[in-house]
């Protein structure tokens, strides 16, 4: 990977130290740590997030240290037990016309209204069907995590992907939800500080107010959590964004220009973990590195189906339809597509959006592999650039050999092993995968004349503003990559 694989400016808003950093798998081990940092809190939280669910318990306990472990009865006892401390929140504003359907949330934000200590806001500064995607959670300027998991009522789950897990329900109603795999990455120093200015950035953009920065902590009053081992010490960390125009607000693509970077530059092998693949411009990336002869290889998980009939109708589809074009130009057999299933079979829907290549770069954000996520969707990802050290070469290795294994129930270590042998990641799967929990390789199902016409149209995922009632002038979905 070449010196030019992160650019400010262009690829990234700007590369930050992190002085520690660590990427947080599944909801269970970040709300458990959330929780503990936020108790920790003496300046400012500040919360980010596409949906925020006040009812969600960070930990099974009920109370831990006289602190209510609920998200909102946790942000009214501090607002009360830490003096001058502010918890800023700000969520999508489609997430109000849930409101009705969740109990006592309504009454619990009348009451933040009237508490000066606490700021909410519905952020509709995006365009017209855009939404606001970022996950983002400061604490003190100190320490931050971004990703992509909400605090909101279907995230939870632990890393064992239990069937029927007894935790695995949904505030108030008691629902059971499907296995969830999901992602954030924890960064402390420079980095955290930055995310900082980011999140007042888009708070000033919602509400044409600015917010000073928190206050500084004393010397050695850190807040790294004491049950998260830092994978990565005195790293840089590339923020990139998403932005479309709206307003003040002016269109900015570093996410999909990374993305496009990170397939140009990969050498061996590119690990992905996301929620869809259904966006051009990154197939066209990835076709054009197939197409050599001694190019990197690409596994990426994915959930089997989409949430939802609309969901699958058009990101389905459109998946159907890459994966099929880019096959055609995989001459060497370096693409799949895997699903992870648990012990039992059933499907681990994947929230998760990660990428690993080879052992020096880790990408852990908000952004999927759709053209809402390159465009018109707000969007926040971290990239650690692991070129300057051995120690960070290791630790990108070892995640994502860790990563592989959960998917298998294995050790990290066996998984590791077996790419060190083969050389190849899918080599290494297609060893591990067997009966029970496993990844199953994507079979696309079929889809009707009119699922696929609205697949190519982009219409229902587009990626801009302005190609929601109107397509741009260029290409629809598989017109560089050929038709059917």
């Amino acid at each position: 990977m070449g010196s030019s694989f992160l650019d400010p400016g262009r690829n990234c808003w700007q590369i930050a130290e992190a002085r520690e950093a660590a990427l947080i798998v599944d909801a269970e081990d970040y709300y458990a740590i959330a929780f503990e940092a936020m108790l920790k809190a003496r300046s400012q939280i500040f919360l980010i997030g596409w949906d925020v669910d006040t009812r969600v318990h960070l930990l099974e306990e009920k109370r831990v240290k006289d602190a209510p472990t609920q998200l909102g009865a946790l942000f009214t006892w501090l607002s009360r037990n830490r003096p001058g401390l502010e918890i800023t929140i700000l969520a999508w504003d489609e997430g109000l016309l849930s409101l009705p359907t969740r109990g006592f949330t309504a009454f619990r934000l009348a009451r933040w209204w009237l508490d000066r200590n606490i700021r909410i806001k519905w952020d509709h500064s995006h365009p017209l069907d855009g939404s606001h995607h970022q996950k983002i959670l400061v604490i003190d300027d100190e320490l931050a995590f971004c990703g992509g998991i909400d605090i909101t009522g279907d995230r939870w789950d632990t890393r064992h992907h239990r069937d029927d897990d007894p935790g695995r329900r949904t505030p108030w109603t008691g629902r059971c939800y499907e296995p969830w795999h999901d992602a954030t990455m924890a960064v402390t120093g420079p980095a955290a500080r930055a995310l900082g200015d980011l999140a007042r950035l888009r708070w000033e953009a919602a509400t044409g107010r600015k917010l000073p920065p928190a206050r500084q902590r004393p010397a050695g009053d850190g807040l790294w959590p004491a049950r998260l081992r830092p994978a990565f010490r005195n790293v840089p960390v590339a923020i990139s964004r998403t932005l479309s125009d709206d307003g003040p607000v002016r269109e900015v693509r570093e996410v999909e220009a990374l993305f496009a970077d990170m397939i140009a530059a990969a050498e061996r092998h590119v690990y992905i973990e996301t929620q869809y693949f259904s966006s051009r411009v990154i197939a066209e990336a990835i076709a054009k590195r197939l197409a050599e002869p001694l190019g990197p290889e690409f596994v990426i998980v994915n959930p089997k189906t989409a949430l939802g009939w609309l969901d699958e109708e058009v990101m389905g589809a459109a998946r159907a339809e890459l994966f099929a074009a880019v096959k055609r130009r995989d001459r060497h057999g370096r693409f799949r597509i895997y699903s992870p299933v648990t012990e039992g079979g059933a499907d681990i829907y994947v929230h998760a959006k990660i990428m690993i290549v080879d052992d020096v770069a880790l990408r852990v954000g908000s952004a999927n592999f759709n053209n809402r996520s390159m465009g018109l969707d707000s969007e926040c990802d971290l990239t650690v650039d692991a070129r300057g050290g051995e120690a960070a070469r290791q630790a990108v290795a070892a995640i994502r050999a860790d990563l592989i294994a959960e998917h298998f129930g294995r050790r990290a270590e066996e998984v590791a092993a077996l790419i060190a042998a083969t050389g190849s990641i899918i080599a290494t799967i297609e060893r591990l995968r067997g009966p029970g929990r496993t990844l199953i390789p994507f079979e696309p199902p079929e889809f009707n004349a009119l699922e696929r016409e609205m697949a190519d149209s982009e219409r229902l995922d587009p990626e801009g503003p302005d190609e929601l009632f109107e397509r741009r002038a260029r290409p629809g979905l598989l017109a560089r990559l050929g038709k059917r």
